[in-house]
This record gives structure tokens, C-alpha cells and sequence, in this order.
């Protein structure tokens, strides 16, 4: 039996079905969604010849034409690679950009070698709209509550310890400051990041329909990723519990995050390039807030950083990162965030260690309403 078209979004994103996005690869790479896989119809230059003529001569020529360039090789392999995927997905759909012409012409094509696929009706273009939507009545349903603390208090530790929150910089691969890029400094694209974060907020919505949400403290932009203004809203208006770690403690959780555990990476990435590789991302980083540090305060750290890979490279040690670190927080970062704090009008409802924080969490906000 074969299933039906659908138009059901919702159950699309909370199950996790696998998407065919035959779109062509530049609009896939302008936007799409995490389950989705791209094997287009059309290619690039094909896509911009048919749209054109579909522009000037309308859509009798625009089909004509796609059949003379969909040659039979080219129709051949787009069908093997359609009824792979299939096969490996037989719960998913396919879709194009409305779900018109080129998923219907994916269905024809399928249902001639007889494979029944279902598509989405609206296409792309309807499920980026549900998600926009979805994620403004997100911002406004979940209660939020905002995790606090001065840098390299390990707040993303502790999130991910509870059941509660949705890990803002997880989504945006990057950990949120000057020095958060990873070995490959990938992020998604604003579009896939947007689509990312509706998503995990609809599955919290049900997995936690009564219960409120811990995000980290972040501003609006998280490396190259933007927050939407209305989350970001809510979050600035939002109370925040505040996490109080030692200032010895901050160095060590700092110095484990982005020295300890980030040179294997760099070493496994670029193998005999790791040195150099390493040292453009931690004196790049550091010179991106030269202007904000001042020249002999930025001096002083680069010094210090520089000391410290070279002795790194020599004994695979991380202990003289300490020094650099010290600099940046009590000289920058720690004098950067009280200044917020004082601009902010969020108000600290709880204040406590790590084991006390998690504590409060789980009692407050199983249950909460808006």
C-alpha cells in the first residue's frame, strides 16, 4: 500500500524523517534540513537555464527544454541514486522548493519504474515558513531561565548535566567567545542554524510540555551564528540562576577546554601542520580582540601564548597557558561581564555551585509556566 503526500510538518521534524531534497546543490547549501539528504533533479546550471526560459517563454518551453538537458544517462543516474536512498529510507518523502514541478517529475519518473515515494506538499519553501512560526511561538511558550556565570565557570558542563536545556552553542558549533571556533571552525549556515534550533525547541515543547527551559548566557551573535530577535528578547527578559566557580578552577576548566583537549584534534586534523595550524587559531583568536585589550595588555598575552606553545610542542604540556589565561580574565573578560551585568535587567533568582545549581534545576523547573 502505498503512503499518501503529506503536509504534516510537525511530525516530520519530531520523528526525525529522513528528507530527498532534490533541489539543486546551491539552494541546498543556502538552506535545508538536518535529516535532509540532496539529490537534485536538476544541477546548478541547469536549474538557472530552465528559470530563465521559464521566465521569458513560460513553463510549456521551461518543461521542454528540462527534458532536453535531463538526457537519459543523466535520467538513469538520477533514478539510481533516488531508489538507493529509498530503499535505505523507506519512511521518508521527497521535496523541492514548493513541492511542485521538479518533485512531482521525481514521483512520475519513480512511479514509471515502479516505486511509489510520497512528497511534502509546499515543499521547502512551506516547511522553513512552519519553522519560523514555530520557533516565534516557542520563544513565547517555554519558560526560559537564563545560566550565568563569569567566563570559565564551564556553564556548558553544567547544562548539559541536566535534563532541561537545549545547548545554544552545541547547535551553533562554536563555544561562544573570541577563542570558540573548533578544529574546523564549521558552523551552519544562518538559515540551517535558525531551522536547528526550531526544531530542538518543538521536540522540547512535547518531551517537556510542562516544564521550563535552561539556556547559557550568550549574546546575540555566537561566532558567526545570529540568535532571532524575538528569542533573544525573551532571553535578555528571562531570570538567570548565577554558577560561582573559583577563579583557580576557571583557569583549569579554560585551560582543559581549549588547550588539553583541543591540540589532539589539531594534531589528528593536520597531523605535521598541527603547530602551525594550532598557533594561527589561539594568536589569531587573541589578535581578533587586540583593539578591545589594549597594546600592552595584548602584548603581554601574546608573549605569554606564545611561550606556551612553543613549550607544548616541545613536552605535549599545557600548564603555561595559565599565565595568558589569568591575563585575559582578570584583566578582560571578568571586567567585560560584571559591566554587563550591571547593564542588564535580569534579575538573579539563585546563586551556587555546580552540584547546588543542578539541584535547583531539577527542582524548579520540571514544573513551570510562563
Amino acid at each position: 500500500m502505498s503512503r499518501q503526500d503529506t503536509q504534516n510538518y510537525q511530525s516530520l521534524f519530531l520523528q526525525d524523517i529522513p528528507l530527498m531534497d532534490v533541489r539543486a546543490p546551491i539552494e541546498f547549501d543556502k538552506g535545508a534540513f538536518p535529516n535532509s539528504h540532496n539529490i537534485p533533479i536538476l544541477d546548478d546550471l541547469q536549474r538557472e537555464s530552465i528559470g530563465t526560459c521559464y521566465k521569458q517563454e513560460g513553463q510549456d518551453a521551461a518543461i521542454a527544454l528540462g527534458l532536453q538537458l535531463v538526457s537519459p544517462d543523466i535520467r538513469e543516474q538520477r533514478l539510481d541514486q533516488w531508489t538507493q536512498f529509498i530503499k535505505a529510507h523507506p519512511e521518508g518523502y521527497l521535496y523541492c522548493f514548493r513541492g511542485g514541478l521538479r518533485s512531482r517529475t521525481t514521483q512520475a519518473w519513480l512511479q514509471e519504474q515502479g516505486v511509489d515515494y510520497p512528497l511534502i506538499q509546499g515543499g521547502y519553501k512551506a516547511m522553513r515558513t512552519y519553522l519560523l512560526q514555530q520557533l516565534e511561538a516557542s520563544s513565547q511558550q517555554i519558560p526560559l531561565v537564563i545560566l550565568s556565570g563569569f567566563t570559565g565557570s564551564g556553564k556548558t558542563h553544567v547544562l548539559n548535566k541536566s535534563l532541561y536545556h537545549i545547548d545554544l552553542e552545541g547547535l551553533a558549533n562554536h563555544r561562544g567567545s573570541a577563542f570558540g571556533s573548533d578544529v574546523n571552525d564549521f558552523q551552519p549556515t544562518q538559515i540551517n542554524w535558525e531551522n536547528q534550533l526550531s526544531i530542538a525547541c518543538l521536540k522540547y515543547r512535547h518531551q517537556y510540555p510542562q516544564s521550563g527551559l535552561l539556556l547559557e548566557d550568550e549574546s546575540k551573535r555566537i561566532g558567526r551564528n545570529i540568535l532571532p530577535d524575538s528569542f533573544y528578547m525573551q532571553m535578555q527578559q528571562a531570570p538567570s540562576i548565577f554558577l560561582e566557580r573559583e577563579l583557580e578552577q576557571r583557569v583549569a576548566v579554560i585551560r582543559e577546554d581549549y588547550f588539553t583537549s583541543n591540540w589532539p584534534l589539531y594534531q589528528q586534523q593536520h597531523r605535521d601542520a598541527a603547530g602551525e595550524k594550532f598557533s594561527e587559531y589561539l594568536l589569531g583568536s587573541l589578535a581578533r580582540i587586540q583593539k578591545r585589550l589594549g597594546g600592552v595588555l595584548y602584548q603581554q598575552i601574546n608573549s605569554s601564548f606564545t611561550r606556551a606553545l612553543e613549550h607544548l610542542f616541545t613536552t605535549g604540556k599545557t600548564d603555561l597557558f595559565d599565565e595568558g589565561v589569568y591575563l585575559l580574565l582578570q584583566k578582560y573578560y571578568d571586567p567585560m561581564y560584571q559591566y554587563q551585568l550591571k547593564n542588564k535587567q535580569r534579575k538573579v533568582i539563585f546563586s551556587g555551585t555546580e552540584p547546588e545549581i543542578l539541584a535547583w534545576v531539577d527542582d524548579h523547573l520540571k514544573t513551570m509556566t510562563q
